[in-house]
């Protein structure tokens, strides 16, 4: 009885670029036999029946086997350059090969907006000859990976970054740190906030800002509540939407208290209603500081218009562009959500504008004090606070 066959065992990629091999019209004879006598071996055919399938002796087959062990497809498939040395690949294939990496593929006719490795392999086997790379024109998927591998080149994916369109962007954030560098002076070591100065301005500071689109959902079916079958809170997956609100808010940054005020809209009308609300809620004799960004609404001519009937009442420090993380409500917002409105679900809109208004009473009542604390260590507390007031030229 004959001795079983052993195997070699073979990647996906390696597989798939042999079958390729085999198929192809344009190479050397020899490196389809190699191919074919790599796939028979992974199929687990013997030596000698492998031989007789490509018509070579037994010691060639073992050779070629024997090759692949020792260096892989690459090193089976062609001969060395030079005694008993393994074919390489130059650098200036290399070179080429990662210059394509780093185009798109669609520069190059295809409909792709990134590269696969078989679409980037294909590309490479059938424009080398043209470069002047003949070696190239078979070159495994495996090899151009590895060779993306050493450059640290991944052209199969996207990593997105935040292009800084605010020149003035280092400016802007010095100032807002240096709002937060001053409140911090206005506390104790035991983060007691200080009294204030009888012979000074009292100056209230809050972070301002707006989260629109909240969605109010409804259940078509109750929530099944947890039981020994279900260990979390079961909800089918439709569901009916009855519109959305937005949530106007600012978190007083010497009280922690967080204001708010929710409206169907965000538009200059509801910002002009929520400074109405924040003057009625301070003394008349005291400045209202506002850190927030600098949308079009909060610059508007009718925010104007209503500034120039409180002269002197508010002050606005504004974050750059793309530097809304300087804004301390945002911190606020991102709790908001996982605390209310991550999953929420209410019969109809009112009832959201309700729960949102309820989640800011319960945090009042034990109010948290926001502190800012990254690079304040580089800030000058002396320095003056570029503000804003913003009344309109035209009431002026």
């Amino acid at each position: 009885m004959g001795r079983k066959a052993s195997t070699i065992i073979l990647s996906n990629d390696d597989r798939s670029y042999l079958e390729t091999q085999t198929r192809a019209r344009t190479i050397q004879a020899q490196t389809v036999n190699r191919a074919r006598i790599l796939l028979l071996k992974a199929d687990g055919t013997s030596i000698d029946d492998i031989a007789d399938k490509v018509g070579m002796n037994r010691k060639s087959v073992m050779l070629c086997i024997n090759k692949y062990i020792e260096g892989g497809v690459e090193n089976a498939l062609f001969d060395a350059p030079g005694r008993g040395r393994n074919a390489e690949i130059t650098d200036d294939e290399k070179a080429w090969i990662i210059n394509i990496a780093c185009q798109k593929p669609v520069d190059f006719g295809y409909s792709a907006e990134v590269w696969t490795r078989t679409l980037l392999t294909k590309h490479i086997n059938k424009f080398a000859e043209e470069a002047g790379h003949i070696r190239l024109s078979t070159i495994s998927q495996s090899k151009v990976r590895t060779i993306l591998e050493e450059a640290d080149i991944k052209p199969n994916k996207i990593t997105y970054y935040c292009e800084n369109r605010d020149p003035d962007f280092d400016q802007k954030m010095h100032n807002v740190l240096l709002v937060y560098k001053q409140l911090s002076m206005q506390f104790d070591e035991n983060g007691k906030l200080l009294p204030f100065d009888d012979d000074n301005q009292i100056v209230h500071v809050l972070s301002y800002d707006e989260k629109p689109g909240i969605q109010a959902t409804a259940n078509t079916s109750d929530d099944l509540l947890p039981d020994e079958n279900h260990k979390t809170i079961s909800r089918d997956y439709e569901y009916k939407r009855l519109g959305t609100v937005s949530l106007l808010a600012g978190i007083d940054l010497q009280t922690g208290e967080a204001i708010p005020l929710v409206r169907d809209q965000h538009t200059s009308k509801e910002y002009i209603e929520f400074l109405k609300l924040l003057d009625s809620k301070y003394p008349k004799e005291d400045k209202i500081r506002l850190v927030l960004d600098n949308l079009k609404v909060h610059i508007s001519e009718e925010t104007k218009k209503y500034l120039a009937t409180v002269p002197g009442r508010f002050e606005f420090v504004f974050t750059p562009k793309h530097g809304s993380w300087l804004n301390l409500v945002e911190g606020f917002f991102s709790k908001l959500t996982r605390q209310t409105l991550k999953g929420i679900r209410v019969k109809t809109k009112e009832e959201l504008v309700e729960r949102i208004y309820k989640y800011f009473d319960e945090v009042n009542a034990e109010p948290v004090v926001y502190h800012w604390k990254y690079k304040l260590d580089e800030i000058n507390p002396d320095e003056d606070v570029q503000v804003e007031t913003l009344t309109s030229q035209k009431s002026s």
